[in-house]
């Protein structure tokens, strides 16, 4: 199970905040042990911890969409990512990994996405463009989205 770690709307944007959020992240690493990253866009910090399960070899997170305008870090399996590829033809897509269908969907379909989504998952998604965010996780069956405009905020 991977660690993940979003700070989110932060007013200090340091190189001692960037650090602070590696120290924090490092702390999720039991959960992940075979890869970390962060990612910094404006005011918000993605970290991950990764068990690489699906794609061990370019899974790497946080992901992206194309232009690198939708990241995201998550958590879980989406078991129905093969289908999901499908329906987003026209993307093209860095890895194999079942939880780069996140960032795509969303650039296709808005936060009405995480309907489409099965399996067992959290993540958060920055989109940069407009500076919001999502936070989302299934709950045993029951799918919980949150939607956020850039403000005094941390996940």
């Amino acid at each position: 199970m991977c660690g993940i770690l979003a700070a989110l709307g932060c007013i200090d944007v340091s190189q001692a905040k960037r650090a602070r959020i590696l120290e924090l992240s490092r702390r999720l690493r039991h959960r992940g042990p075979d890869w970390s990253g962060i990612s910094h866009h404006g005011n918000c910090f993605l970290a991950h911890q990764r068990l690489a399960i699906v794609d061990p070899t370019s899974g790497n997170q946080p992901l992206y969409n194309e232009d690198r305008t939708i990241v995201v870090t998550v958590n879980g399996e989406i078991y129905n990512h093969e289908e999901l590829r499908k329906k987003l033809g026209s993307h093209k897509f860095r890895t194999r990994s079942d939880c780069e269908v996140i960032a795509h969907l969303y650039e296709a379909y808005g936060e009405d996405f995480v309907n489409m989504l099965d399996g067992m998952f959290s993540f958060v998604l920055v989109d940069t463009r407009d500076n919001s965010f999502i936070a989302a996780r299934d709950a045993i069956g029951l799918q919980h989205c949150q939607s956020f405009r850039m403000g005094c905020c941390m996940v």
